[in-house]
């Protein structure tokens, strides 16, 4: 029933972008940062540039092929960019855009919701 009555306010407008229509800007947010580990990968490159072996060593769990394809649609939505340096070996370096780094706030509240979730689940 909660969440019910939060639901209520929450506006029901209909999004759309380009050929897709959206019911509630958390579809548009789940679209982008949803799924087990872009919202990981964007927490992680927060501090700061980092390369392929660097994010795959911080999320050791992530397959390589599974790492590429989530780098490359977070870049194709605008929250990340991909610098490739022209070095021998070549060097490539992922950070989060302007636009990536206003998701900031929002893993940082998905961080403490899950602190406090485990400290509940631990009593």
């Amino acid at each position: 029933m909660m969440a019910e009555q939060r639901s209520e306010g929450v506006e029901s407008k209909c999004l759309v972008r380009g050929d897709k229509v959206y019911s509630t800007p958390m579809d548009v947010t789940l679209e982008v940062i949803g799924g087990k580990w872009k919202a990981l990968l964007v927490y992680r490159l927060l501090n700061g540039p980092l390369r392929f072996s660097a994010l795959k060593r911080l999320v050791p769990d992530i397959t390589e092929k599974m790492l590429t394809q989530q780098l490359r649609e977070l870049e194709r939505v605008g929250v990340l960019t991909r610098t490739v340096f022209a070095e021998v070996p070549p060097r490539v370096e992922y950070c989060v855009t302007e636009h990536g780094a206003t998701l900031q706030p929002v893993l940082a509240a998905m961080c403490e919701w899950g602190r406090s979730h485990c400290q509940q689940q631990g009593e």
